[in-house]
């Protein structure tokens, strides 16, 4: 019998998702447990699997087209069947595992995901591919805006001046690598952009009944309107919800990060790997935390939760927006392990590879806008948390000290708070100890 399978909450409170490319098309067939769609979440691209073996009868929509959690996306059955053929809900079908049953109860299901009855839990996995946005077909656009490479692919691409739309992709489906790329750039003939042929103007003919009739050019100055990502809006709304609700306080401070600095370098040469400065930073925070714990809170109505994880938001800028990728329970692990996991944290999120769960849940926010060049801001606290702390970029400037006048990196620091639980004599007393542990590692490190 045809069974529908309708969109699954894939965790996070999930309402709708964005089809991104169908991975089986209708009329072939699939497996259970195959993945069948590409969807994009409001911070994640993910393949969802099939739970049913058959052919696919019917999608639930086209890429592009945004659909409701519990809205069918997929009809599978078998060749001689037709999409009529499933039961509907009306209809009352006395086997209700041919339908998703979208009333599972989360604690009996053990995951946020829907259930199909008695079968295992659907869950969605991250692509390596998350950021394909084209289905796969053999008469793909002869565009780079449409063919199949990653954001960074991309970006090496544009700095070198090479056509996409001309490379041709060695990846999974024919996806271009940051191999391919590199190849045409060293090779040194990569293939330059073939510009389309001018259509011939249309000439009109003006009659003494019928004058001439002025024409318009499309130039660079007129206005463009376009959509905004899925991404992007989710941060739009995002933002919005924090700046409206949230009475934001943002304290300002400088601190020398020589010592940081000679230490950070130190690690990097005795261990051989990058030390990413959030990792020091994140590590100087904590003992914050625990002296300040309002810092490291959710307001919920009238009470204050106050979290026993440290489980530290890292901001990443990638190429279509900000993302915040989460270090869970923070505290509990050492610079080199806090290293290795935001490096990684990073990659997975410029690549659009994260989970939900590494995406969300944050208790405290590190933005380290110094790595962009950027000095003191007014960071936004993230919704659900109660404050955010910005990293600047350490600049040499002048110091006095005891009277002598020297040079010494300074490093600013911004740090914002919801006012509605942190006092600003609270902010001071809790910047002057992340203070104290930045100017001298030691502090923290011995923790």
């Amino acid at each position: 019998m045809a069974q529908e399978f309708r969109l699954p909450d894939i965790g996070e409170g999930l309402t709708e998702a964005e089809i991104v490319r169908w991975l089986v098309e209708e009329g072939e067939r699939v497996e259970a447990d195959q993945p069948v769609v590409e969807v994009e979440t409001d911070k994640a691209v993910v393949e969802i699997p099939s739970p049913y073996a058959g052919i696919v009868l019917k999608h639930g929509g086209a890429p592009g087209d945004v659909i409701e959690v519990g809205s069918v996306l997929l009809v599978v059955g078998e060749a001689d069947e037709t999409v009529d053929q499933v039961p509907s809900e009306a209809e009352g079908s006395d086997d209700d595992s041919t339908l998703v049953d979208v009333e599972a109860d989360d604690e009996e299901a053990g995951s946020p995901m829907f259930r199909s009855g008695d079968a295992a839990p659907i869950v969605g996995t991250i692509s390596d591919e998350a950021e394909v946005l084209t289905p796969r077909t053999e008469r793909a656009p002869a565009s780079a805006d449409h063919v199949r490479a990653l954001p960074i692919v991309r970006k090496l691409a544009r700095d070198h001046d090479v056509d996409l739309s001309l490379v041709e992709g060695s990846g999974p489906g024919g996806r271009i690598t940051r191999d391919d790329v590199q190849a045409a750039i060293d090779s040194g003939t990569q293939p330059a952009r073939v510009e389309s042929p001018e259509p011939a103007p249309q000439m009109s003919v003006p009659t003494p009944e019928s004058p001439p009739v002025p024409t318009t050019t499309a130039t660079a100055t007129e206005d463009q309107r376009e959509k905004m990502s899925r991404l992007r809006r989710t941060i739009a709304a995002n933002m919005s919800k924090s700046w409206a609700e949230i009475p934001h306080v943002t304290t300002f401070e400088d601190v020398d990060a020589t010592r940081l600095l000679e230490t950070r370098g130190a690690l990097a040469q005795r261990y051989n790997r990058k030390i990413p400065l959030e990792a020091l930073v994140v590590r100087a925070v904590l003992p914050a935390l625990d002296a300040f714990p309002e810092f490291n809170a959710t307001l919920d109505g009238d009470e204050l939760v106050m979290h026993a994880s440290r489980d530290i938001g890292i901001a990443v800028d990638t190429p279509d927006g900000l993302l915040v990728a989460v270090v869970r329970d923070a505290d509990s692990k050492g610079v080199l392990q806090l290293a290795d996991e935001i490096v990684s944290l990073g990659e997975g999120a410029r690549g659009r590879s994260l989970s939900v769960d590494q995406l969300t849940g944050q208790t405290f926010t590190v933005s380290n806008i110094g790595a962009v060049g950027g000095g003191h801001g007014t960071p936004i606290v993230p919704y659900g948390t109660t404050a955010i702390l910005s990293v600047g970029r350490a600049v040499e400037k002048p110091v006095a000290y005891d009277g002598d006048l020297g040079i010494a990196p300074i490093m600013p620091l911004s740090l914002s708070y919801d006012h509605r639980v942190v006092d600003g004599a609270q902010g001071r007393r809790f910047i002057a100890l992340l203070i104290e542990n930045l100017e001298e590692p030691a502090l923290f490190l011995a923790t």
